[in-house]
């Protein structure tokens, strides 16, 4: 598929198409949107000329860039393009409904070595207009299921769920709270299925009104650990999905006079440098935030040299990291307290 073929099926001129596909902003709204759609249909893929070596330059992309989540990535995504020689470029979009055609169009005009979408939902027009950029790309735990033949990293989620809650039970817990991150996150969805796993094969009922939803950040976690420990037959232990998200049932209990571990189990998921120094520190599930983006910026750069014929995913492990805010169920807690 060529310029010129997509050019007379659009009923534009070859500069137009070419400019479309390099960014330039002088082609009208319509004229633009037309042509893409073509781009995509078709699957056409930008010739790359000898002189189109690598500028050393990665496209880290975050939907929000709020949370010390967020800066392990930078550090995996560092790590592997110091190696390469290569600069990482940040973009926050502010919005989890993925890139948009601005910035992909300031993108196309500077070129880039390839692009790691963090945490964002991909569409497949999306996906049509960046491969028609022959721009490499990976998404790194992706909102969604992925598209076939989009590669991405993320962790095993689920399993990480199954452990967390196995650790609490064979503590001795039974009424176990859950706070996940939002309803239609893909990683959410699979820690709560973990969760779901472990009670049911324990057989203990998994009962609705322990589980909850928040945003993965401080004050969810606070707002639902409050939510939890209002109830009448309130939860002994809290499976937070988040780091972040313990944080913030710690202070829930703290400010409702209970103690972790003694009144209050809880246990977080990422292994963020802070669970180590928190009080008390943290049991948590680690989640390789560094090797999922040093991976991913290797498979874009790896991609970009043609050495990746095939799109990949890949989950790497999580494993449960046992501290001091997990222990076993206090017998006679205080009606006061709760």
């Amino acid at each position: 598929m060529t310029i010129a073929v997509i050019a007379e099926e659009a009923g534009v001129s070859v500069p137009t198409v070419s400019k479309v596909i390099n960014g330039r902003p002088e082609v009208a709204p319509e004229t633009r949107q037309r042509v893409e759609r073509l781009l995509h249909k078709h699957g056409y893929q930008r010739r790359v000329s000898p002189g189109d070596g690598p500028v050393g330059l990665i496209d880290l992309v975050f939907a929000e860039i709020e949370s010390p989540w967020a800066m392990e990535i930078v550090r995996g995504a560092e790590t592997a393009a110091r190696e390469a020689e290569a600069s990482v470029v940040i973009s926050v979009l502010h919005t989890h409904a993925g890139p948009g055609r601005d910035w992909l169009e300031r993108i196309a005009a500077r070129r880039t070595d390839g692009v790691v979408i963090v945490a964002s939902r991909l569409s497949t027009g999306l996906q049509g207009q960046l491969s028609a950029r022959s721009m490499p790309f990976v998404v790194v735990d992706p909102e969604g299921e992925p598209a076939n033949g989009v590669a991405s990293v993320g962790a095993t989620n689920w399993h990480g769920g199954l452990s967390a809650t196995r650790h609490l039970l064979e503590l001795g817990h039974r009424r176990i709270g859950m706070i996940g991150g939002p309803g239609d996150m893909l990683c959410s969805r699979a820690r709560i299925d973990g969760y779901r796993a472990a009670l049911e094969t324990a057989g203990v009922p998994v009962e609705p009104e322990l589980i909850r939803h928040g945003d993965f950040l401080v004050d969810s976690g606070h707002d639902q650990g409050h939510a939890l420990l209002s109830l009448a037959d309130p939860p002994t232990a809290i499976f937070a999905g988040s780091d972040m998200q313990a944080f913030g049932v710690f202070e829930a209990a703290r400010q409702r006079g209970l103690r972790v571990p003694a009144d209050l189990s809880v246990v977080g998921f990422d292994d963020l440098p802070l669970a180590r120094s928190a009080w008390p520190p943290l049991t948590t599930v680690r989640q390789p935030l560094q090797e999922m983006a040093d991976l991913a910026t290797r498979m874009v750069l790896a991609m970009g040299r043609g050495d990746s014929a095939e799109a990949r995913r890949v989950e790497l492990a999580t494993d449960l990291v046992v501290r001091e805010s997990t222990a076993q169920p206090s017998l006679t807690p205080s009606s006061s307290q709760w």
